[in-house]
């Protein structure tokens, strides 16, 4: 909103400093402040808010170190996420921009979704909260929206640059030419990006036109089962990641940090052709989306960090998992989500085995086993002994290490 009233004060009126909010690195600073300050302050309110209602985490008996003691802690602090994204994203970005639009629409679903799983489970008493069924046909519902969207909204589009030869005869004539000359004129397209490869990029409609050339038409249906699955797997690995003290919220951080880099070289024309990666253009709006984002989950981190003042609930991390699949998916880096949400991957993985090889075992020998001491993962350290504090370190640790390697794939193919 703040954009278009300085937009119309910069044109009719010609007010001092009104030329900022043009600047993408400036909305962005203005964002994730504001997403700080909202978090922090409103959030203990918040808190308080949530006390009085008596929305307590029931602790389940799983025999881990300091499991008592968290009972009756509040829950449902997504909502403070949720929040103090909103608010910092419509004041700076521009909310016509149709990748806006869909990280609200992402926001608002998959925390409503959140929200009746943990209001079911405090206020109903009953433990298991939301069906499965019902959480999983949420995520299918949101996979269709969002895949729809970006294969057939006329503004979701993309910049590939000229064959080689004739960026040299460009070049030839003029060796300051601009960026954009390089490129080709804006197209509809299914193609993503693999990393460390070389020729990498992929397009959905080649798992279809290998059948026969007639089937590009249906490449719809492959991009929207696609986007399905991703975002399926993604906000689930959130939901398993938040079982300790600032361990979802701050791998996430981690995460959303890096794609916002992503977004923000890919929506660049200049940074693009330097790179020599996709260029995709309005793109780059997700930077102020993102910077709210990484605030609010810092922000939240101040009453998440061991001992938790607040938990995130459902609320929270099927917010975060959705948001972050669609941010990945717009960006053209979905194929990059095993190495940047490795820490989601290796909870998802643990979870699967546990409970296949227990099932096999079960069904093989008449006793379940078990792979690891308890999943998801993190709880396999807890009871090996490891404080939360260090496992939830340990794990951020590591989410940088992937971070910085997904950051290198711009280069590395």
């Amino acid at each position: 909103m703040l954009y278009y009233l300085f937009e119309y004060l910069k044109q009719h009126f010609d007010f001092p400093g009104s030329s900022l909010l043009g600047f993408i690195t400036f909305r962005a600073a203005m964002a994730i402040i504001l997403s700080l300050l909202i978090s922090t302050i409103y959030g203990k309110r918040i808190i308080r808010f949530l006390q009085k209602q008596q929305v307590g985490e029931t602790i389940r008996d799983l025999g881990l170190e300091g499991q008592v003691e968290k009972a009756g802690t509040p829950t449902m602090g997504g909502i403070i996420i949720i929040i103090a994204t909103l608010i910092p994203v419509l004041l700076f970005a521009k909310i016509d921009n149709i990748y806006i639009i869909l990280l609200v629409v992402t926001t608002l679903w998959m925390g409503t979704i959140g929200f009746i799983d943990d209001y079911i489970k405090k206020f109903k008493k009953d433990k298991e909260g939301l069906k499965g069924k019902f959480k999983v046909l949420g995520q299918v519902g949101l996979g269709i929206i969002v895949g729809a969207t970006l294969y057939f909204n006329q503004n979701v589009t993309i910049k590939e640059k000229l064959p080689i030869a004739q960026q040299k005869e460009i070049l030839a004539e003029n060796p300051n030419v601009e960026a954009s000359r390089l490129f080709k004129a804006e197209e509809k397209s299914t193609k993503t990006t693999i990393p460390f490869v070389k020729e990498n990029e992929f397009d959905y409609a080649h798992l279809v036109t290998w059948i026969s050339p007639d089937l590009e038409k249906y490449a719809w249906v492959i991009f929207i089962l696609a986007s399905i699955f991703i975002i399926t797997a993604v906000s689930n690995g959130a939901n398993l990641t938040d079982g300790i003290d600032g361990l979802a919220a701050g791998t996430s951080a981690i995460i959303v940090l890096t794609l916002g880099i992503f977004a923000w070289v890919s929506g660049n024309i200049i940074f693009s052709e330097y790179l020599n990666i996709m260029y995709i253009p309005r793109v780059e709006e997700i930077t102020i989306y993102i910077a709210a984002f990484v605030g609010a989950l810092i922000g939240f981190l101040w009453y998440n960090t061991y001992p938790a003042q607040v938990f995130m609930g459902d609320t929270g991390s099927l917010t975060i998992g959705g948001i972050i699949a669609v941010i990945a998916i717009a960006v053209r880096k979905e194929w990059l989500i095993p190495v940047l949400c490795g820490i989601f991957l290796a909870e998802n993985l643990s979870v699967v085995m546990q409970v296949s090889w227990f099932k096999y075992t079960k069904r093989k020998y008449g006793e379940g086993r078990r792979i690891f001491k308890m999943s998801p993962l993190h709880h396999h350290y807890q009871k090996s002994g490891y404080h939360e504090s260090k496992i939830v370190t340990r794990f951020w640790i590591v989410g940088i290490l992937l971070a910085i390697l997904s950051i290198v794939t711009l280069k590395i193919r």
